[in-house]
């Protein structure tokens, strides 16, 4: 993948990203965010992987971008709500393997690393959702392990047995 194509937002191309996802694992974060009554924020996804689940917010970190500056930048475009770095604290290292990819290409599906965190906001304001979701709900821990349409990857986060050692879905 020499010469990689970056796009003006410093992204890198499709063609480019989908050589990345077929041949590496990708580094992400995700976000438990919980409001003052301890639920959890999850929004209804898009696009693949885990299309229509809910999942809580994330994403993908850039090349040569801070996980700090990642974190701020996906959640401000992910509920509309400025949440910093600072304020969450680290749940743990999780895997993610999906069958599927976000090129709907039945060739590979795409492994993610993924850095949890945990974060609490002040108030119930509306999210904001991009166009990576449909809707959002917050669930109480209870409430989000009964769901049928919580993805369980979601779940793990809340299995102790579950943590960190995933095999794929």
């Amino acid at each position: 993948m020499s010469g990689a194509t970056l796009l003006a937002s410093g992204r890198m191309s499709d063609a480019d990203f989908s050589q990345v996802t077929r041949n590496a694992p990708l580094v992400s974060f995700d976000v438990i965010v919980r409001n003052r009554e301890n639920k959890v924020l999850v929004m209804l996804r898009n696009d693949e992987p885990a299309k229509a689940s809910y999942f809580v917010p994330g994403g993908r970190i850039s090349k040569n971008e801070p996980l700090e500056v990642a974190f701020e930048r996906v959640l401000l475009r992910e509920t509309g709500q400025p949440l910093k770095f600072a304020a969450a604290q680290f749940r743990g290292v999780y895997q993610h393997f999906y069958a599927a990819n976000r090129f709907s290409n039945p060739e590979f599906g795409t492994h993610y690393v993924v850095l949890a965190y945990d974060i609490a906001i002040e108030h119930d304001g509306a999210i904001d959702l991009d166009e990576t979701h449909s809707s959002y709900r917050w669930l109480s821990e209870a409430e989000l392990l009964a769901s049928p349409d919580v993805h369980e990857y979601v779940k793990d986060y809340f299995r102790a047995e579950r943590r960190h050692n995933h095999a794929p879905l």
